[in-house]
């Protein structure tokens, strides 16, 4: 099984909380997680976009890289991972973007991949004059549909004369073309969402649930595979873990317990009211999931709080799940967290190929 880190592109990482760890986001902090992940043998790093969210006393997410150029910096000083750039597609044009992925791929042969963003959020695109109105939310994925398309002619073939309801290409031109395969990622939670990835995507990134409940994302990944059955292609699951551990249960436990007592309210309220805006989105996507209030201060992802031992058999048990093909994760500490994992976690799983992490 894979594993990997989704980088801290945004300050203070993935906690609203006022008492979590609280840091800006800068390339030195970013190439120190890739590089640390990269020697503890984990195979890829994906890194988000956000343009425009949160706020609250924290500030949260308020300073954000971008991810395309961050992730060219960070191909220059590693050797070995897979680094995953998000484009938020309301705000780049394909052709831009199937560029931009191959210039990276030059730096790293054959460890780009592309997460497609479709955009929930409508503040950060009303902000820019980008939002095309709330319609868009009834046909992003056709959007991104067209989008991929796009891209992939052009590393394909080199041209295209892509003519679609959103996007046309008049002998449209890429050269040189990307050194290896670019991967395509999504992360739709929903039916739609779901087909778009088995459609098109290589890899689908799935949310993880509950706290201390590695198998509760089954019946997602489940959706998966039927998706992909009907789509024949070969597209696994990536599945979103927050990973709070220490030397024993009731430690860990203590930490979690400081975050949630600590959650920004304002900072909640602005997202709650973003997805509240999303009217074409069922119960089982992104933004209704995130945005649910027990557990927002970390989006609603899956949370695995534990002692070392505890954390390994519980990733080992997200490893059984039919379509699981890797896990990413998050940590309160993404310094230790990396570190603790790499020396402490991992050597305790049985679902890593050791000789595989030594190499």
């Amino acid at each position: 099984m894979d594993m990997g880190v989704f980088i801290p592109i945004g300050n203070n990482g993935w906690l609203i909380s006022k008492s979590a760890p609280q840091y800006m986001p800068t390339f030195e902090l970013n190439k120190t997680v890739v590089q640390k992940a990269e020697a503890h043998g984990l195979e890829f790093a994906p890194a988000t976009l956000k343009v425009r969210v949160f706020g609250g006393e924290t500030e949260f997410w308020d300073h954000n890289l971008e991810s395309f150029t961050l992730m060219a910096g960070l191909a220059a000083v590693t050797e070995r991972i897979k680094l995953i750039a998000s484009t938020a597609i309301l705000t780049l044009p394909p052709a831009m973007v199937a560029r931009m992925a191959s210039t990276i791929s030059d730096i790293a042969p054959g460890r780009v991949g592309v997460n497609i963003v479709t955009g929930w959020a409508k503040t950060e695109y009303d902000q820019q004059g980008l939002w095309p109105g709330d319609e868009y939310f009834g046909y992003r994925y056709k959007y991104g549909t067209e989008y991929v398309q796009v891209m992939k002619e052009l590393w394909e073939n080199g041209s295209s004369d892509f003519d679609g309801e959103h996007f046309k290409m008049t002998d449209c031109k890429l050269s040189p073309a990307p050194k290896g395969k670019v991967e395509i990622v999504a992360a739709g939670q929903s039916p739609t969402g779901m087909k778009f990835a088995a459609d098109h995507a290589d890899y689908n990134f799935i949310l993880g649930a509950g706290v201390n409940t590695p198998t509760a994302c089954e019946p997602a990944c489940s959706a998966l595979v039927e998706a992909v059955k009907e789509s024949g292609r070969d597209v696994g699951a990536y599945v979103l873990f927050m990973v709070i551990a220490d030397e024993t249960d009731e430690a860990a436990m203590a930490k979690w317990q400081s975050y949630k007592d600590g959650v920004d309210a304002d900072a909640l309220a602005w997202m709650a009211d973003q997805g509240s805006k999303d009217t074409a989105a069922d119960a089982s996507s992104t933004a209704k999931t995130i945005n649910l209030p027990d557990g927002a201060l970390n989006f609603n992802m899956g949370t695995l709080v534990g002692s070392y031992e505890s954390v390994a058999k519980m990733l080992d048990e997200v490893a059984t799940i039919e379509g699981v093909k890797g896990i990413m994760m998050v940590f309160d500490d993404f310094i230790e967290g990396i570190d603790a994992f790499g020396e402490k976690i991992q050597p305790l799983m049985t679902s890593r190929d050791k000789t595989r992490i030594a190499a």
